[in-house]
C-alpha cells in the first residue's frame, strides 16, 4: 500500500510513520513536511525505505507531486501550538484551513481510496472543572476558543464538506493531548522535563487547576492504524469520526509533580505564570465509540509511558538541547544528509 503522510516529521506524525514502517514493512511510506518549528528531519532517521519530500501542504505543485500514486493519505500537517496561534492567527489559517482544502482537492483528483485527517479535542471547546461525569464526543458540538482551535475545527468540516459534496472517502479521529518520544520542547510535558534537566524553573499556569486528558503517542498511532484499516475493508465506516482518548485525565499541577518526582526535584522548581488567553480549562474524551466499533484501547498507562517519555529524553540529548537554544536546524550536516538520501527514494 501507497501512504502519504503530510506532517510526517512532526510529534504524531513520525510516531505514526515509525509504526507503520514496523508494523507493514511491505508498505511503501511518503512523508510530506514543510520542516518548520515543529518538524525535524531527525525525528526519520531510523527509517531507511521512505520517500521524503520538503513542501509546503498549501503548494499545489508540491501537493500533487507527493500524492501521485498514494492510495491512502494520513494528515497530520497543522500549526498546532496554541501560544503561536495565539501570536500568529493567518499562518494557522494558511496552514490548517487552506493547506487541508489543497489536499482535499489533490486527493479527490487522484482518486485515493481513503483520506484519515487528524484532529484535536480542542475542537469543541472546553468542559466545566466541577463536571467530572462530562467528556467529549462524536456528538458535542464545536466551540472552539482560540486560533488553533478554530482552524482545526474549519479544517474538521471541510474534510466532511469534501466526502459529502465529492464523494471523497475520508474519516476523521479528534484525540486528546498527547506524549511521548520526539515531542517538541514548546510543548508542556516536554517543556517541563527538559527544563529541569536543565536546571531551569518550570512554568505552571496559574495554579495548575486546569485539566487535560493524556494519550500516549504510540496508542493514538495504533487507533489511526486501526480506523483506516478498518474503513479500507468496510465502506460503512467511510465518513466516520472517532474520539480517541487516553482515559489519563490530570490537572497541569498533578503532571508536574509526577514530572517533579521522577527527576528528582521538588516543587521550588515550579513558577507560577498567568493563563494564556482564552485558557480552556478542563478535556476529557469519550473513547467509548472506537472501543466498542473497531475495539481499540489505550494500552498505556499515564505512569508507566511518562517514566518511559522522561527517560527518552534523558538519552536523547542531541536531539532537544539545540531546539532548547532556539536554532531551526539541529546539525546541518547530519540534516543534509537524512534529506538527500530519502528525496532520492
Amino acid at each position: 500500500m501507497n501512504i502519504l503522510v503530510t506532517g510526517g516529521a512532526g510529534f504524531i506524525g513520525s510516531n505514526f510513520a515509525r509504526f507503520i514502517a514496523r508494523k507493514y514493512p511491505r508498505y511503501h511510506l511518503t512523508v510530506l513536511d514543510k520542516l518548520t518549528y515543529a518538524g525535524h528531519i531527525e525525528n526519520l532517521k531510523d527509517l531507511s525505505d521512505i520517500r521524503f519530500i520538503k513542501g509546503d501542504i498549501v503548494d499545489p505543485e508540491i501537493v500533487a507531486t507527493a500524492i501521485k500514486g498514494i492510495e491512502v493519505v494520513v494528515h497530520f500537517a497543522a500549526e498546532s501550538h496554541v501560544d503561536r496561534g495565539i501570536m500568529y492567527p493567518g499562518e494557522f489559517l494558511r496552514t490548517n484551513v487552506l493547506g487541508t482544502q489543497v489536499l482535499l482537492q489533490a486527493a479527490t483528483k487522484e482518486n485515493v481510496k481513503l483520506f484519515h485527517h487528524v484532529s484535536t479535542d480542542e475542537v469543541f471547546g472546553t468542559l466545566p472543572l466541577n463536571r467530572p461525569d462530562a467528556k467529549f464526543d462524536e456528538d458535542t458540538p464545536y466551540k472552539p476558543h482560540s486560533p488553533y482551535s478554530a482552524s482545526k475545527a474549519a479544517s474538521d468540516h471541510l474534510v466532511r464538506s469534501w466526502h459529502d459534496t465529492y464523494g471523497l472517502p475520508t474519516t476523521i479521529s479528534n484525540t486528546s493531548n498527547n506524549y511521548g518520544p520526539n515531542h517538541d520542547p514548546e510543548k508542556l510535558i516536554p517543556r517541563f522535563i527538559t527544563n529541569l534537566m536543565l536546571g531551569l524553573k518550570v512554568p505552571l499556569m496559574g495554579e495548575g487547576e486546569n485539566i487535560r486528558d493524556w494519550c500516549y503517542v504510540g496508542d493514538h498511532c495504533r487507533a489511526i492504524d486501526m480506523i483506516i484499516h478498518a474503513a479500507l475493508e468496510d465502506s460503512k465506516l467511510i465518513g466516520e469520526t472517532f474520539c480517541v482518548g487516553g482515559n489519563s485525565e490530570r490537572t497541569n499541577k498533578e503532571v508536574t509533580m509526577a514530572i517533579l518526582n521522577l527527576l528528582g526535584k521538588d516543587e521550588g522548581m515550579i513558577e507560577r505564570v498567568p493563563h494564556r488567553l482564552g485558557h480552556d480549562a478542563r478535556y476529557a474524551i469519550d473513547s467509548s465509540k472506537i472501543e466498542r466499533m473497531l475495539g481499540w484501547k489505550p494500552l498505556h498507562t499515564f505512569e508507566e509511558s511518562l517514566t518511559e517519555t522522561v527517560r527518552w529524553y534523558q538519552k536523547n540529548e542531541w536531539w532537544w538541547k539545540p531546539l532548547k537554544e532556539g536554532r531551526p536546524d539541529i546539525d546541518p550536516e547530519i540534516q543534509q544528509t537524512l534529506l538527500s538520501k530519502m528525496s532520492k527514494r
